[in-house]
């Protein structure tokens, strides 16, 4: 941590979804909250709450995918709060459609967003936490960093190319035995606005697959994360859990699974609005737009307990449990 008594922490994509959610818990802890994105709508209503829940909000107007204006931003806030002691990438943009549908431009954009926006930002703060010999870095991830799957092919491209880049620099980062951590939070379907704005070619509504999760619950773990950076990556909910492994035993057999599945499974039974807001090139959340906030359409469908949250963040003790389980048989077996 900083030498002050409060964290400092910037967070990507804070206007909205996840970010939001990150944001405001981070101000429930008295933090000073950099807050990156693109919507002043959105980047306004997330300082109030961040203000509200006992923080100071500094709200730095950014599209991550400028590298030029994520460097003023970091300059901009370490100069008014001071060195940045935890950085979360949130930030991200999407396209919802088969691939043949998508155009460079929107494939492209959803790039550098998704993934570059990524690679500009640790790279703008990486510096300064390296010539410092501190500082933490969470990647905010998800099961699709892994698993591909249908009408997601720009944003599972990204998430998989963040996945390689977070492993390269944690390697990098611990050959150079850096006081700097690295780590990565792999999230399950979650109830954030992107299903509210995201550019869309469905006939109908898209929607997270369920189970879903509220991004508060996704906000405990990305704090937990930053808390307890040793570990490479933390995984999100047992649905999360079960898709890698499943992708790990028989990754043949779950493409053919979702290929009947997963169309039906990312839309609701409403049609799609031609009118719905797209925030790919401009934001949603822009002058005169609306604040969308932490979460989206899907209170009544969430969970709210999963037994895998607690197991995820008592990794080591499970561990250990197991540990001492496995050499009391073996002890046992001896003895007989």
């Amino acid at each position: 941590m900083s030498q002050s008594t409060t964290p400092h922490v910037v967070v990507t994509g804070a206007s909205g979804g996840i970010g939001r959610a990150v944001a405001v818990a981070y101000g429930r802890r008295g933090a000073t909250v950099g807050l990156l994105a693109r919507g002043q709508t959105g980047l306004d209503a997330a300082a109030r709450d961040v203000e509200r829940a006992g923080g100071r909000a500094v709200v730095l107007p950014t599209d991550v995918a400028d590298p030029d204006r994520v460097a003023a931003a970091v300059d901009h806030f370490e100069a008014e709060a001071g060195p940045v002691d935890v950085w979360v990438n949130a930030a991200f943009s999407s396209v919802f459609a088969p691939f043949d549908q998508i155009s460079p431009e929107e494939f492209r954009r959803t790039t550098e967003v998704t993934y570059l926006g990524y690679v500009f930002a640790t790279q703008a703060v990486l510096p300064r936490m390296k010539a410092r010999d501190r500082g933490t870095i969470v990647h905010v991830g998800s099961a699709l960093a892994y698993r591909g799957i249908p009408l997601q092919s720009a944003y599972c491209g990204a998430k998989h190319a963040i996945q390689g880049f977070h492993e390269a620099l944690r390697c990098e980062l611990l050959h150079e035995r850096s006081g700097v951590r690295v780590t990565m939070v792999q999230l399950p379907a979650v109830n954030t606005p992107q299903f509210s704005w995201v550019l869309s070619r469905l006939p109908r509504s898209p929607q997270p697959v369920p189970p879903i999760y509220q991004p508060e619950t996704a906000a405990r773990m990305v704090l937990h994360a930053a808390d307890h950076p040793r570990r490479r990556d933390y995984w999100v909910g047992t649905s999360t859990a079960a898709t890698l492994a499943a992708n790990a035993l028989a990754p043949g057999l779950l493409d053919r699974y979702l290929a009947r599945t997963g169309f039906d499974s990312q839309q609701t039974d409403r049609p799609h609005d031609p009118d719905a807001p797209a925030n790919l090139f401009a934001p949603a959340d822009g002058p005169g737009g609306a604040d969308f906030g932490a979460r989206g359409p899907f209170d009544d469908q969430t969970i709210s307990r999963d037994p895998q949250l607690w197991a995820s963040r008592h990794h080591g003790v499970l561990a250990a449990a197991g540990g001492a389980a496995l050499a009391g048989f073996l002890a046992l077996r001896r003895r007989r």
